[in-house]
């Protein structure tokens, strides 16, 4: 496996495999690792799954919950470790619950924070724009929202992946 450096931006649909695939990639670099996690636990499934996930990293990560405010979480990282954001996608969800634009809800922010960031970073996100066009207006705006976002990290990225079928395939840069 190639030395991960830069920024590695991690796309797929739901349940694609793409947090797996981000989380190799991270367990590959003999460095520290630090996990910010934007979920929250609304519910049962919710905490089962971030459960599940957590087991799966195993002990070696220091996980940090940054359901709102990315910009904060990346910049408290401290030198000298990777760092893997999963994923992009709730944070968004978690913005638009609480009423928030993404410029309030600091998008700018968190890429300003991503383009300080001098140690590897890994950014998890859904790909959004393959299904059909929603039926409602938050929906639609949370795809235009989300597209645009993706966009915007893709532009500074050093490498993007998609994952489909748990097959990462290089959209930009080469696989590591």
């Amino acid at each position: 496996m190639k030395k991960l450096q830069g920024l590695t931006f991690v796309l797929g649909g739901a349940a694609s495999g793409k947090s797996l695939y981000a989380e190799s990639l991270v367990m590959g670099m003999d460095r520290p690792r630090s996990y910010i996690a934007t979920a929250q636990a609304f519910d049962d499934e919710m905490r089962a799954k971030i459960a599940r996930h957590r087991d799966q990293r195993g002990p070696d990560w220091t996980t940090m919950e940054a359901p709102l405010d990315l910009a904060a979480a990346l910049d408290a990282v401290p030198a000298g470790r990777i760092v893997l954001v999963d994923c992009v996608t709730l944070w968004l969800s978690n913005l638009l619950l609480r009423d928030e634009t993404l410029d309030e809800g600091g998008a700018a922010g968190f890429l300003a924070a991503l383009d300080r960031r001098r140690e590897p970073t890994v950014v998890v996100s859904n790909e959004v724009g393959q299904g059909i066009v929603p039926d409602n207006a938050l929906a639609r705006r949370f795809r235009t929202l989300q597209g645009g976002l993706n966009r915007q990290i893709a532009d500074r990225a050093d490498r993007v992946v998609a994952v489909m079928a748990g097959l990462p395939l290089a959209l930009k840069g080469d696989l590591p």
